[in-house]
């Protein structure tokens, strides 16, 4: 249940981002906001411990992503958006 995970428990900081980008406290903040998104687009069912295997998916996919801050809102949403719809046939199950 989405609601068992605090999303605040994941967010970055910039000391997270600081050996990965130039401007840590952007990136911080896209990732951020990546993982708010992916939080908020989850079914209010989804089950704990796959919600927690889609944000630690979120972060190894962005934390060090050196085109993060390059790629706008939308793309971003559109990434969202598609591992919802396909992390079970994405063999990502696995991820913990």
């Amino acid at each position: 249940m989405k609601y068992n995970v605090d999303i605040h428990v994941v967010l970055s900081t910039f000391e997270d981002m600081d050996d990965f980008h130039d401007d840590p406290d952007e990136a911080s903040e896209r990732l951020n906001f990546i993982l708010h998104a992916m939080y908020d687009r989850a079914d209010e069912d989804i089950e704990t411990e796959r919600l927690e295997k889609l944000l630690h998916h979120v972060w190894e996919s962005w934390q060090q992503d050196s085109h993060l801050l390059e790629i706008d809102d939308d793309e971003l949403l559109d990434w969202v958006d598609h591992t919802l719809a396909t992390w079970d046939d994405a063999g990502n199950e696995e991820i913990s």
